[in-house]
């Protein structure tokens, strides 16, 4: 029996289709393994991160355990993957303006991109402690991820030195990144400790964490911005219950 070549118009849209098919699944792994991360990052937030199991994310999901397990061996490589995508938005954060000399309302956007990716992403500062002793190789990241933090904050803080808004000596500036760091990585235990808030943090709550940190500037703004920096401050403010009352 003799088998005639297949034409090359048929040859060719067989291998399109094959082609076709292979991006179809592909895309449809990708699609998945985004879905999982979203929705540990949804559960993560909302019940905390201890809280959660991989099974849960399977069925908030409709997938089944070896559907997930497919894309994530464990709930650390979730965590980690997470841990990945804050630390790209902080680096983007941390991006100064190229050619121009910061302005107050580079400062207002600065507040403002913090306070979303804090955010997005607050499960990791609401159990971080128990984050990174439960996976060394996190800690590990984590503490380059400080340390690179503190050199890109002191960067800012001089270009706000440079441009005249905030009066500052390189010392001040280092000062300032370190207690800029310190309440930032604390504020999540903080309103655990004093206000007994845990999972149902607010954003406005958050808001107030980052008014925290802006008014350790207060000391340094030049003459000309204290007006305007003030009305930040204000738009930033939000009562604390139990404190503000004393």
């Amino acid at each position: 029996m003799h088998h005639h070549p297949q034409p090359a118009a048929c040859r060719l849209r067989a291998a399109s289709d094959l082609s076709h098919h292979m991006r179809a699944r592909m895309a449809s792994k990708s699609n998945t393994r985004e879905r999982i991360l979203q929705a540990s990052l949804e559960l993560f937030n909302t019940q905390g991160e201890r809280n959660v199991t991989t099974n849960h994310i399977a069925s908030h999901l409709g997938i089944s355990p070896g559907n997930l397990y497919y894309h994530f061996r464990n709930k650390s490589m979730i965590v980690a993957e997470l841990f990945s995508e804050f630390e790209q938005r902080m680096e983007i954060f941390f991006i100064l303006p190229e050619g121009t000399t910061v302005t107050l309302q580079d400062k207002t956007r600065y507040l403002e991109s913090l306070l979303e990716i804090i955010w997005q992403f607050r499960f990791l500062h609401q159990g971080l402690e128990y984050l990174l002793e439960s996976d060394p190789e996190l800690a590990a990241r984590y503490r380059q991820f400080s340390q690179h933090s503190l050199c890109s904050t002191q960067r800012i803080y001089q270009a706000f030195a440079d441009a005249g808004i905030l009066q500052l000596s390189p010392q001040q500036a280092e000062t300032l990144s370190i207690n800029v760091w310190i309440v930032l990585s604390s504020w999540m235990r903080f309103l655990a400790t004093t206000q007994g808030v845990q999972l149902n943090l607010s954003e406005q709550l958050l808001r107030r964490g980052i008014y925290q940190i802006l008014i350790l500037e207060e000391g340094y703004v030049a003459p000309a911005y204290q007006e305007a920096v003030k009305a930040l401050c204000d738009q930033l403010y939000v009562p604390l219950e139990g404190i503000s009352a004393c």
